[in-house]
């Protein structure tokens, strides 16, 4: 699955025409306005259709003879491909379906990484546990910082699906990444979550010794802690709910 090149004003009016509709401001089944749009975005006609292009391949838009191009429903829209998640969640804002897609993406995650998880412990290589340990090491450096945590974790969690060394289960990184990403700012920017490092390193630990059963155990306890996590922001326990959030 290939990222949108995010370049220019190309790219600045497909993602701003993509945000438009993720966040409802144009909505499911509504005619764009093209000469508004071309206006409002200061573009050319041709930009504009070039851009409207990148979204019909993504299923957000199409058109038709005497209708014109049109926002198609929710359900065709491609919402697995990373820069669909990705506009989904760098809107400047956390909505009520930023937060349904968050809880689907848990159990995404719920059904691939136990799994994944024990592969990479039957397989893993030395290289593997260097990256491993390196992004582990890069989580207990600075917890103030929000946006270097989220790194180190988005970091762990790829090391972990290249572990597996299967070639579908690593591209499965590019489909959680934008969202997992989004949950962790918001959750590490909590004052009140809870400390990654120890689930990360059971999770390692088990890896290192190749023994898939305790693996697949420590990682379904990390992601119970991070649903705690989420469900603490969810639930207004926090005085602090991350940037942008409601």
């Amino acid at each position: 699955m290939t990222r949108y090149a995010r370049r220019g004003v190309h790219g600045q009016t497909v993602e701003a025409l993509a945000r438009r509709i993720l966040g409802g401001d144009i909505p499911e089944g509504a005619t764009l306005d093209l000469v508004a749009l071309q206006s409002e975005l200061d573009v050319s006609l041709t930009a504009l259709r070039e851009s409207l292009k990148v979204l019909a391949a993504k299923g957000m838009v199409d058109a038709r003879q005497k209708r014109g191009t049109f926002v198609r429903a929710r359900g065709d829209w491609n919402l697995l491909d990373a820069d669909v998640l990705r506009w989904q969640f760098e809107g400047g804002r956390t909505t009520d379906a930023d937060r349904a897609l968050l809880r689907n993406l848990a159990e995404v995650r719920a059904i691939i990484e136990p799994a994944a998880v024990r592969l990479a412990a039957q397989r893993r290589t030395e290289s593997d546990l260097v990256a491993l340990d390196e992004a582990l090491r890069a989580m207990g450096e600075d917890h103030s910082d929000a946006g270097h945590a989220v790194e180190a974790d988005l970091a762990f969690h790829r090391a972990l699906l290249d572990a597996t060394h299967n070639e579908l289960l690593e591209r499965m990184e590019m489909v959680i990444e934008s969202g997992l990403a989004h949950r962790d700012r918001i959750v590490h920017s909590s004052p009140h979550s809870e400390n990654p490092v120890p689930a990360h390193r059971a999770v390692l630990d088990a890896v290192r010794e190749q023994d898939a059963d305790a693996a697949e155990a420590a990682m379904r306890a990390l992601l119970e802690q991070a649903g705690r996590d989420l469900d603490r922001i969810d639930d207004g326990d926090d005085d602090t709910k991350g940037p942008g959030a409601q």
